[in-house]
Order: structure tokens, then C-alpha cells, then sequence
């Protein structure tokens, strides 16, 4: 097996005597889909927060391709390949759909949002944001105003400004929030599309899609990994069954779904 893209060894938060993140070990690797699924309050967001370097940690360390970025600030582990769906992207409701992942485009290749009006025009900016549009199913949204986007289309933008940073790790909290059936069905394949060229950690609750996408899946109590595995490996899991029902009950992946 190749090098791990991510890989976490013994992670800890503390919030006061509650510990959020208690010794978490996680890899992810190349073109690998690794869900983290648990119930609420399970420490899922905490982590994410971690790896983005919103949150610091108490102990641990996080590494990307091999080098420690334990150090490093939101902005410097973009740079290293790491993004993030929600946090990363900042849509501009005024702006139209083309313009906000060019603009990330822009702030990828280092540029200043201050020259974005001079840039609009830009074809190394615009021909790249229409590429990405075209990966994530909005390229027939390209011209219109993000403030007129339905729900599901917003969560498609968020992901295509989130690629426009070039990541090799993409931190994907939620993606299928809100959506209905057909668009949950559409992110789905847009994420099943993605897997050969960007390593995605995926946090979601709808467990259709965390076994119709993950490769690996990793559960979360108490910020504790319980267990990790293929999918088959943890619908068979006793920790698992455990953890969620009690011991000895039968459960099938909507149990999973808190």
C-alpha cells in the first residue's frame, strides 16, 4: 500500500475535564474514500477542526505526505493540499457561480482578492473554474447568481471552490445536509468521480452514502476510534454494535444514523 496522503497518531483535545479527541490514530490514503461516522457529541467536528488547524491540539501530531503540520496555520496546510468544504469556502451571494471559483482559483495561484475585478475577464482563471463546474455538475449554473442557488446547488459550489485549491486532501463535513434524494444520488456520483485524484475524509450521517462511498470507515465515541475497517468489518462489529444498541441487539446501517 502506498504512503498515507494523512496520517494522525495519538491526538488529544481537552475541553476542560471532557477529552473531545482522546488518542485518535487515522490515515487516510491516495484515492481513498475514508469515512469518520459516530453519534452526536462523538468528537467528529473536533477533529476536522484539528486537521484544518482551526483547533489546536493538546497532543499528537497530524502529518500530510510525511511532514509534520502540527505548526502550520489554515492558510499554509491549504497551500500543502488540505481543504476543507465548509470552512474553505466563503460564497459570495452577489457574485455568480463562474466568479466564485475562478476567485478561488485566483487565491490559489496567490493573487489578491483586491485585483479580482481586473481579473474577471481572466481566461487563466476562467477556463481552470469552468473545468472544475464541469466535474461537480454546476456547468450549466456557471452565469447564474449565487444568492439564486437552490440548497443542493450551493453544496456543489462549496466542493467546487474547495477543488479549485488544488487539494490532494479534501475534509468533507456533512456534504449531503439538506439535500433530497435526487441531489444526495447526484453528490454521491460527484464524489465517487473524484476518488482517483484527491483523498477524501468524509464526515456524514447518511449512512446510504457513507456505504454506497467509503472505502474504509472509521467510528467515532466519545473521541475515541472504536473501530476501523472496511464496511463489511464494521457492520460485523461487536464495538460497534456496542457502542450504538448495547450488547447483543442486531443492527443495520440506519442504527448508524445519529
Amino acid at each position: 500500500m502506498s504512503e498515507p496522503i494523512l496520517s494522525v497518531r495519538d491526538l488529544v483535545k481537552n475541553f476542560g475535564g471532557l477529552k473531545a479527541t482522546d488518542h485518535v490514530d487515522l490515515d487516510v490514503y491516495p484515492g481513498e474514500i475514508h469515512a469518520l461516522i459516530g453519534p452526536n457529541g462523538a468528537g467528529k467536528t473536533t477533529l476536522i477542526s484539528q486537521l484544518c488547524g482551526e483547533l489546536s491540539h493538546d497532543a499528537g501530531e497530524i502529518r500530510i505526505d510525511g511532514r509534520s503540520i502540527d505548526d502550520l496555520s489554515v492558510a499554509e496546510r491549504v497551500h500543502l493540499g488540505l481543504a476543507r468544504s465548509f470552512q474553505i469556502t466563503c460564497l459570495l451571494p452577489d457574485y455568480t457561480v463562474l466568479e466564485n471559483v475562478a476567485l478561488a482559483v485566483q487565491v490559489r495561484s496567490g493573487s489578491s482578492f483586491r485585483f479580482w475585478k481586473g481579473a474577471r475577464g481572466d481566461r487563466a482563471l476562467v477556463a481552470p473554474a469552468r473545468s472544475i463546474l464541469e466535474q461537480v455538475g454546476l456547468a450549466d449554473r456557471a452565469d447564474r447568481i449565487v444568492a439564486n442557488l437552490s440548497h443542493g446547488e450551493r453544496k456543489q459550489l462549496e466542493l467546487a471552490v474547495a477543488l479549485a485549491t488544488e487539494p490532494r486532501l479534501l475534509l468533507l463535513d456533512e456534504p449531503m445536509a439538506g439535500l433530497g434524494s435526487v441531489e444526495s444520488g447526484e453528490m454521491i456520483e460527484t464524489l465517487s468521480g473524484l476518488k482517483s485524484r484527491v483523498g477524501i475524509l468524509l464526515v456524514e450521517h447518511d449512512m446510504d452514502a457513507v456505504f454506497a462511498l467509503a472505502d474504509r470507515i472509521s467510528v467515532l465515541v466519545y473521541g475515541r476510534v472504536i473501530a476501523s475497517g472496511a464496511p463489511e468489518e464494521i457492520r460485523a462489529s461487536d464495538a460497534v454494535r456496542e457502542a450504538y444498541l448495547g450488547a447483543g441487539e442486531e443492527f443495520d446501517e440506519g442504527d448508524l444514523a445519529c
